[in-house]
C-alpha cells in the first residue's frame, strides 16, 4: 500500500510516518509538506534512508502541484494532517492563512482524491470543533459543532466539506477528531514543549487566567496507532473521536512538569486570560474503542515523564527550533493547544 501523508514533516504527521513505517513492513510513503514555520524535516531523519520513504516538498494551497503529486504517485490511501493549528496565531496574526490551508488546501486534496480514485482518505481533525463543555460532559460524535475561535472554524469547516465530498460523491472518506496530543518533536508553540523550554532555562511559565481550563491529554504514539487502526478498519461516512479520557487542568500538568525537572513552583506566573478560552474539553473515545478494538496505552504520568526525558536528550532539537523568531515570541506566552 501507498499512502499519501500530507502534512507529514509536522508534530503529529511525523510521529504517524514513523508509526506506519515501523508496524507495516509492506508500506510505502510520500510525505508532502509546505515547510511552514512548524515544518522541519529534522523530526524524520531517522527515517530519511527508508526506501519506502519519500518527501515531497508541495504547498495545498496550489491546486496544480497537488494535483501533479496525486498523478505521479498515485496513492491508494490519504491522510490529513497539514494544517495551520494554533490557537494563538490564529487569533493575534490573523486567519488568512488558516483558511488558506485548512479550508481551501483540504478541498484541494479532495478534488485530486476524486480525480484519481483514491481508495481511502482520512481527514485528521481536532476536539476543538465541538467548542467548550461543561462539568460533567463529554463530547461523542454526534455533539454539535460549535467552534469557539477562529482555528477551530477552519478546521470545522474542513470537515463539513469532507462530508460534502463523502455524500455527493461516493468517497470513501472518515473524520477523526482528537484531543490535546503531546510527545516528542512537538513544535515548542505548544504547552508543554513551551513550558519544559522555559523550565530549563528557569524563565517564567505563562499561564492563561486561573490555569484551570481542562484538557484531554493524549500521548501521540496513542494517537498515530488509533489512526493507523481508522485506515485499516474505519467505515466510509464515519466520524471517530480519539482521547485518553483522562481529563486534567493545565495547572496540574504544569506543576507535573516543573516537579519532573526538579523546578520551583514560584517560575508559573498567570496572564491575562486568552480571548474565546474553552473552559474544557473531554472526548468520549467510547466508538472507536467498541468498534475498532483500539485502546490507548500511556497513561498521562507514564507519557508525561517520557516527553520530558525526550526533550532533555534532545536538547540540541528543541534550541535550534526554538532560536526562531516566532517561538521567541512565545516564551512570554503560553497557549495550551
Amino acid at each position: 500500500m501507498k499512502i499519501l501523508v500530507t502534512g507529514g514533516a509536522g508534530f503529529i504527521g511525523s510521529n504517524f510516518i514513523r508509526h506506519i513505517l515501523r508496524a507495516e513492513a509492506g508500506v510505502e510513503v510520500v510525505n508532502l509538506d509546505a515547510l511552514t514555520y512548524a515544518g522541519n524535516l529534522e523530526n524524520l531523519v531517522d527515517v530519511e534512508a527508508d526506501s519506502r520513504y519519500q518527501f515531497v516538498r508541495a504547498d495545498l494551497r496550489d491546486a496544480e502541484t497537488v494535483d501533479s503529486v496525486f498523478a505521479q504517485h498515485v496513492p491508494d490511501a490519504v491522510l490529513n494532517f497539514a494544517a495551520e493549528s494554533h490557537v494563538d496565531r490564529s487569533l493575534h496574526y490573523g486567519v488568512e492563512d488558516f483558511i488558506a490551508t485548512n479550508i481551501g488546501g483540504t478541498q484541494h486534496v479532495l478534488d485530486a482524491v476524486r480525480e484519481h480514485g483514491v481508495g481511502r482518505f482520512v481527514q485528521v481533525s481536532t476536539d476543538e470543533v465541538y467548542g467548550s463543555l461543561g462539568e460533567q460532559e463529554m463530547f461523542s460524535e454526534f455533539s454539535p459543532i460549535a467552534p469557539n475561535n477562529p482555528y477551530a472554524a477552519t478546521k470545522a469547516g474542513a470537515d463539513f466539506l469532507v462530508r460534502a465530498a463523502q455524500r455527493s460523491y461516493g468517497m470513501h472518506a472518515i473524520i477523526t477528531r482528537c484531543s490535546n496530543n503531546y510527545g516528542p518533536y512537538q513544535f515548542p508553540e505548544k504547552l508543554i514543549p513551551l513550558m519544559i523550554g522555559n523550565a530549563l532555562g528557569d524563565k517564567p511559565l505563562p499561564v492563561y487566567g486561573d490555569g484551570l481550563h481542562v484538557r484531554d491529554w493524549i500521548h501521540v504514539e496513542d494517537h498515530c496507532s488509533a489512526i493507523h487502526r481508522v485506515l485499516q478498519k474505519g467505515k466510509s461516512g464515519e466520524i471517530y473521536n480519539i482521547g485518553s479520557m483522562h481529563g486534567i487542568s493545565n495547572l496540574q500538568v504544569i506543576r507535573q512538569l516543573l516537579a519532573h525537572l526538579g523546578k520551583p513552583e514560584s517560575l508559573i506566573t498567570h496572564v491575562e486570560d486568552r480571548p474565546g478560552h474553552d473552559r474544557r474539553y473531554a472526548m468520549d473515545a467510547g466508538k472507536i474503542r467498541m468498534e475498532l478494538g483500539w485502546e490507548s496505552a500511556y497513561p498521562f504520568e507514564e507519557g508525561l515523564k517520557g516527553t520530558i526525558d525526550w526533550y532533555l536528550e534532545n536538547r540540541a532539537w528543541l534550541d535550534n527550533v526554538r532560536s526562531g523568531d516566532y517561538v521567541k515570541y512565545y516564551e512570554s506566552m503560553y497557549s495550551d493547544r
